[in-house]
């Protein structure tokens, strides 16, 4: 027999594979659905690439790839024995549990046990090979069997990829002096103190100076000051501002060169009063047993937990399984495919989308989000308990039958690269559904983009308020940004009320009163939208000075679905985070038609399309460059003036990024040619004092267009993606790869690039009465849809916490004229939808208008 196996086998011999170190095996999830070892097919691990398929896919994985063996893996779930008292006897047959999987949480660990079948499947026959078979196998064969068997997650290999080396204590942490100069940063409003950047900013630990820094630290802008500031008075220690969290920060050391802990950082930020230990008692005092007591009402309110709530099972009606602090995710999605538009193009197109998956579906978006919505809408993993004591037991146990989905292949893919979703942390969700919608415009090329149905143009005047002359912008957004205006409570008597009381029984140590929440208008959130904002920093080009100006938004476009967020976080003067507990009326039809933009009005007078002043620096020396990167570059046979340009343009960040940039522009014809410093008078600048067809006063930086050029972009192109991406390196990089231009474009647009207005030049709205595509938009820009301005609620999605970096997240979805929530696994008819307590809601327009 051993003999006969071994023939058996020879001709697939080379196909079958030991996985190594860096390989993932995929043996708890397939990667077109959510069957594992536990379902009723088992699954099928292929012993070359090691991905997992179920039963209904493992056929076209053998057609497409030509792979035969495959090792099948089973998992029989047993209810234990009783024994005579009553209790489970604990046995465990041969001890038949060698899969390395999580147990199924469906079910009761001490009620249940495991029984574990593997063998070899070799296609297209079907011969079966039961495991282990040490004695009539190759070796090969065995020692490849034994590594899929003993391998872990492939999730968690992927957790351990992403891991940063780990950081030391920087040497300056404890002797750090600190200068007593009064200096205390505000909670917002940051920006460079040497230039005009806004983001990228970092707080020097000794002296509290806020400066930009390099674009090629962290993928963000910046001129470098941080830096230069170090050069200047050798102060080591900053922190990144938008990172400060209750965990900790990214902090910089200039002197060690590389990213350090400080033991002290929030002793350290506390001097510039930035309070972190405060912040870190708020969010343990979210994880107390009764949540705060301000929020306890929160908590059962929104998930309805004091009402017994009937389960709902079938298409439609799956949950999501809790990947550990995922809700964000969960709700998120939910939502999104409970919409036709997503549910056609992904579902809708479920069978070419696998059919033309590539070789690693698993890294494939559009093959992952079929999956995730086939999994949801289904059906096949919400099935309701058949067997009468099942039953009882989801009565008894609250649900515990509801099986639902973990979409673990789907986060890692739709979080790859991103510093807070690839985390385990909670994340907020509006975050969240903005980055969703930005990887499926990505990944849209060539198709259908769904996201479509949120995108709408945003008409903004700017209005100088020393010569009343007016600009008309336009911009696109997908979502509505709703301020709640607490000054607008219809209760204030009773929160001013219930603050002097809470502040006696602070001061005496009695326990606090019953709390009171605000009830805001939905009405004054929409009055406060409407109402004109200051516009920091705005340089009147009827002036050509810096004068005070305000901004008033209007849609120049309405789109099909109509998202609403609710902006119920904060921080504190104190730079505590906090979430406003607040009750807002949010209705369930919203009519936005009198909010249409009517652009230019009679009598008003445009502001002159001038650029403001180029700034020159009074330092015009040479820049610097690290000639001792230069010179490990030329040693290797590099030419020295191609060495110079790597280490200008990767901003002196070591010779490792200067290679890297040399080996991507090594094919240029330029490469080796002289160093050509950008010049702030180029000759295809504009003049500061000549006007120009820009509607916006936005032209990036001409050091940032010299980077994006240097990578061998054509110059127009690159002023486009970064004025479509309000000047971020990053996503303008981005931008460029998702955009690309045709050569009649390309044409079309060399003797207007200077002058293309933000993201994409847009129709008149108010010539669209129907649902109709706004024409004459940018050809490499989606196209925006309009229509009229009245919707319906049809989901809403709710926080519970005291801040987005905690707390639990649900949403409500209607769905055949009734309310359903969905709280992780678990799908229920809802008795009472907290619609005053939502966070985000999700509008459609209505029909017939």
């Amino acid at each position: 027999m051993a003999t006969d196996l071994g023939e058996l086998l020879v001709p697939y011999m080379p196909t079958i594979r030991v996985p190594r170190s860096g390989d993932r095996v995929y043996k708890s999830e397939c990667a077109f659905s959510y069957d594992s070892p536990e379902s009723e097919g088992g699954l099928y691990v292929c012993m070359n690439t090691f991905l997992g398929f179920g039963r209904e896919h493992v056929e076209r994985h053998y057609r497409k790839t030509g792979q035969s063996v495959y090792m099948h893996l089973k998992r029989h779930v047993k209810e234990k024995a009783t024994g005579a008292a009553g209790g489970a006897v604990p046995r465990r047959r041969n001890g038949k549990v060698f899969l390395d999987l999580e147990l199924n949480r469906d079910f009761n660990g001490d009620d249940y046990e495991y029984e574990d079948e593997a063998k070899l499947v070799i296609f297209p026959d079907h011969f079966e090979i039961p495991l282990p078979n040490i004695e009539e196998l190759p070796a090969l064969v065995t020692i490849a069997c034994d590594a899929v068997l003993n391998a872990g997650s492939a999730y968690k290999k992927q957790e351990s990829d992403s891991w940063e080396e780990e950081l030391q204590v920087s040497k300056h942490a404890r002797s750090l002096r600190q200068q007593e100069n009064g200096v205390r940063i505000p909670p917002s409003g940051w920006k460079c103190a040497k230039c005009e950047m806004r983001e990228n900013l970092w707080l020097n630990l000794t002296d509290g100076s806020v400066l930009c820094g390099k674009w090629f630290f962290d993928g963000s802008g910046g001129n470098g000051h941080a830096l230069e500031h170090y050069r200047e008075t050798k102060f080591p220690l900053a922190v990144k501002l938008d990172t400060i969290t209750p965990d900790g920060a990214d902090i910089y050391s200039f002197d060690e060169e590389e990213a350090v802990l400080d033991p002290h950082i929030s002793e350290h930020l506390t001097h510039f009063g930035i309070d972190m230990l405060k912040m870190q008692r708020t969010e343990n005092g979210h994880h107390t047993d009764n949540h705060m007591q301000s929020r306890a009402s929160e908590w059962e309110v929104i998930q309805e937990s004091n009402l017994k709530l009937k389960a709902v099972y079938g298409s439609g009606y799956t949950g999501i399984k809790n990947l550990g602090n995922s809700c964000y995710l969960s709700t998120t999605m939910q939502v999104l495919f409970s919409i036709p538009e997503f549910q056609r193009a992904y579902v809708g197109n479920l069978q070419r989308i696998f059919d033309y998956s590539p070789l690693d579906p698993t890294q494939d978006f559009s093959t992952q989000m079929a999956k995730l919505g086939h999994g949801l809408l289904s059906g096949q993993y919400s099935k309701p308990p058949i067997k009468s004591e099942l039953i009882e037991q989801v009565m008894k146990e609250e649900y515990k039958q509801h099986r639902g989905i973990s979409p673990k292949m789907f986060k890692a893919l739709v979080s790859k690269g991103h510093p807070e979703f690839s985390s385990n942390r909670q994340q907020d969700a509006q975050e969240f559904f903005l980055h969703v919608i930005n990887v499926v415009q990505r990944n849209s090329a060539g198709s259908e983009n769904p996201s479509d149905v949120f995108r709408f143009i945003v008409e903004e005047r700017v209005q100088c308020c020393q010569t009343q002359k007016v600009r008309y912008t336009q911009r696109v957004d997908y979502l509505m940004q709703l301020p709640v205006p607490m000054e607008a409570a219809i209760n204030r008597e009773e929160l001013i009320a219930y603050e002097a009381k809470r502040k006696d029984a602070e001061e005496n140590m009695r326990a606090p009163p019953e709390p009171v929440r605000a009830r805001v208008p939905f009405t004054a959130c929409l009055q406060a939208f409407t109402e004109p904002e200051n516009v920091p920093d705005f340089w009147s080009s009827a002036l050509q000075a810096k004068s005070a100006g305000v901004k008033t938004s209007r849609f120049g476009s309405f789109p099909d679905y109509m998202v609403v967020q609710l902006k119920k976080f904060t921080f504190g003067v104190d730079w505590v985070p906090k979430k406003l507990d607040v009750s807002v009326d949010v209705p369930d039809f919203l009519d936005l038609n009198r909010l249409r933009a009517t652009g230019l009005q009679a009598g008003e007078e445009e502001l002159p399309d001038l650029t403001p002043p180029i700034v020159i620096p009074e330092d015009t020396r040479a820049p610097e460059i690290d000639e001792s990167s230069v010179m490990q570059l030329a040693e290797m046979g590099f030419p020295l003036e191609a060495c110079r340009k790597a280490v200008y343009y990767t901003g002196n960040m070591g010779a490792e990024m200067a290679f890297n940039w040399i080996i991507a522009h090594m094919e240029e014809p330029d490469f080796a040619e002289p160093l050509a410093i950008p010049s702030y008078m180029e000759p295809d600048l504009p003049s500061p004092s000549l006007p120009t067809a820009s509607p916006l006063d936005n032209q990036p930086p001409e050091e940032s267009i010299a980077i994006l050029t240097s990578m061998g972009f054509p110059r127009h192109h690159t002023i486009q993606a970064l004025k479509a991406t309000n000047n971020n390196l990053e996503r303008a990089l981005d931008w460029i790869f998702t955009h690309p231009e045709s050569e009649e474009e390309s044409e079309a647009m060399s003797d207007m690039a200077d002058t293309e207005p933000n993201d994409t030049s847009f129709s008149n709205a108010n010539a669209h009465s129907d649902s109709t595509l706004s024409p004459d938009q940018e050809l490499s820009s989606p196209r925006v849809r309009d229509g009229p301005g009245r919707y319906e609620l049809f989901a809403f999605i709710s926080h519970m916490g005291t801040s987005t970096m905690s707390g639990h997240y649900v949403c409500h979805i209607k769905k055949e004229g009734r309310w359903v929530i969905y709280n992780d696994h678990k799908v229920c008819l809802s008795e009472r939808p907290p619609k005053d307590l939502g966070y985000i809601y999700f509008y459609r327009r209505l029909s017939s208008c």
